[in-house]
């Protein structure tokens, strides 16, 4: 439940005792009241985003008097949030959604917190492709808060995607850039000295010495696709498409496809390179 209508019948159970157990948004509001239209729908939208983190209480100060005189409300709108049983915080009067979010962020979790923690047990049990996604969202939705773009881009560096990693790490201010983010671009340094394994190295000397050989290519892009290497690996088989949209009964846009499908729908790399198929398709 992230959201309940308060009366003098519940009161006690979800302002008090509730708020025991996660911190109680208190919003007093009235019909006749402006700017609580304005201000409702904006919590209730921060109590869907947070996902049970916090109980949004709406309560009706005309309906509800005796509740609005005993905890002091003089004007409305009026917003309460109640920890352990007490008011620790709040405001009076429409606020915009920036002032209501950092309100919130002193008293609960971010919301991408848990998709953090998710993430982590996943990397643990080697999931990368499905840590990096989810620490994709966690950045966007942090508007690529320091620590989260830290996390994201080391999640990158484990599933050796170094360009996205160096990428990322690019965007982090001079300022910002301290121990953390030199270690990881000290380790995209040393993967990328470590090199490629002695397969792919074979097969980028065939190509050399024979580049038209479309099954020495797309033998390649496979090899470089296993090892995380998804943007050469999808480059080599657009060559392949451009030559022969159908070469070896569709394997090449076969192998493409499922090399996009490795790195994850809704991920830039695998869009970018879904509109450039779609674009030499059709």
């Amino acid at each position: 439940m992230n959201v309940i209508e308060i009366n003098q019948e519940n009161a006690q159970q979800y302002l008090i005792d509730e708020s025991f157990n996660r911190p109680v948004v208190v919003d007093f509001w009235a019909e006749w009241c402006a700017p609580c239209k304005q201000l409702m729908p904006l919590l209730e939208k921060l109590a869907d985003e947070y996902a049970g983190a916090f109980l949004l209480a709406k309560v009706n100060a005309d309906e509800q008097q005796g509740i609005s005189q005993q905890l002091g409300v003089r004007s409305l709108p009026t917003v309460m949030v109640f920890k352990d049983g007490q008011p620790v915080d709040g405001f009076a009067g429409a606020q915009p959604e920036t002032a209501v979010r950092e309100m919130l962020q002193k008293h609960l979790p971010s919301p991408w917190d848990a998709k953090i923690a998710e993430a982590a047990e996943l990397l643990d049990q080697g999931n990368t492709a499905e840590a990096v996604a989810l620490l994709r969202a966690a950045w966007e939705e942090s508007s690529k808060l320091l620590e989260v773009t830290l996390a994201y881009a080391g999640a990158l560096v484990e599933a050796n995607r170094l360009d996205d990693a160096e990428e990322v790490l690019n965007e982090v201010r001079l300022v910002d850039r301290e121990a953390v983010h030199e270690q990881l671009m000290a380790q995209i340094e040393l993967k990328r000295e470590a090199g490629k394994s002695p397969e792919i190295e074979a097969l980028e000397r065939d190509l050399a010495a024979d580049e038209g050989n479309h099954e020495v290519r797309v033998k390649l892009a496979i090899q470089l696709s296993t090892s995380s290497h998804f943007k050469d690996a999808l480059e080599h088989l657009l060559v392949v498409l451009r030559a022969d949209r159908d070469w070896n009964n569709g394997e090449a846009k076969r192998v493409y496809l499922d090399t996009i499908a490795t790195i994850g729908k809704g991920d830039p790399l695998a869009a970018e390179y879904q509109r450039k198929l779609f674009s030499l398709l059709y």
